[in-house]
């Protein structure tokens, strides 16, 4: 095997534990918040500086890869994609902090459960952490064919984000007092869809890489 290969072998392994690792974050994320669990919050939280470790170890020993090797066609477009993914990953890794710190918020505990279900926010956690985990599967087999099915699971989070504020205009009026956490909870769904919009962008450059094809902007992409 070659230098360059057992390199790249290793980078890939790098990029396998960050993945692993934000995936473990989105799902203690989606428990804390079903369950208002405080301490497995502030676990997320804390673990959040990992991510972000692997992020700058990844992106420099790709830089280090490049500057050594200058590698060309299918190993330089990994290279650069996995630079971006790894990017991509530390911002879903931020995501899941966030929604960590809500659940530490004291001002909104006493949201109802009748609430969570109707803006199917379960349902959202459930259906990113399977996108997330396809990308993960569509980078490891070179299958691009993963693509089209996980743009069309980021329509269905892109529906119950766009379902959520009417639900909650229709709550707030009958509950005013929750106002605050009614917004609060907006902003949560929000994160939510963003991590979708990220998975987004991590299958197109794992397009980019084994097709030499570049999805972005494109509007027939989900097609």
């Amino acid at each position: 095997m070659k230098h360059t290969e057992q390199e790249m072998i290793l980078l890939k392994e790098e990029v396998n534990r960050m993945w692993q690792l934000v995936l473990s974050q989105l799902e203690k994320a989606r428990q804390a918040f079903l369950t208002n669990d405080t301490d497995l919050a502030r676990e997320v939280i804390s673990r959040e500086k990992r991510v972000d470790v692997c992020e700058l170890k990844i992106e420099s020993d790709c830089e280090n890869y490049i500057a050594l090797y200058s590698p060309v066609a299918i190993d330089l477009r990994l290279t650069l994609s996995l630079m971006k993914i790894c990017s991509t990953l530390e911002r879903i890794g931020d995501f899941a902090a966030g929604i960590a710190m809500h659940v530490l918020d004291e001002d909104c505990q006493g949201i109802p459960t009748s609430l969570i279900e109707k803006l199917e926010m379960e349902q959202m956690f459930t259906v990113l952490q399977g996108m997330l985990s396809d990308c993960y599967v569509a980078l490891e087999s070179e299958n691009t064919q993963i693509a089209g099915r996980i743009f069309s699971r980021d329509k269905e989070v892109n529906a119950i984000y766009h379902a959520a504020p009417k639900v909650l205009a229709q709550f707030l009026t009958e509950h005013p007092e929750h106002i605050y956490c009614g917004l609060k909870l907006l902003l949560l769904i929000r994160k939510l869809e963003r991590i979708g919009d990220h998975c987004g962008n991590i299958v197109e450059e794992i397009v980019f890489y084994v097709d030499a094809k570049v999805l972005k902007h494109n509007k027939s992409k989900a097609d």
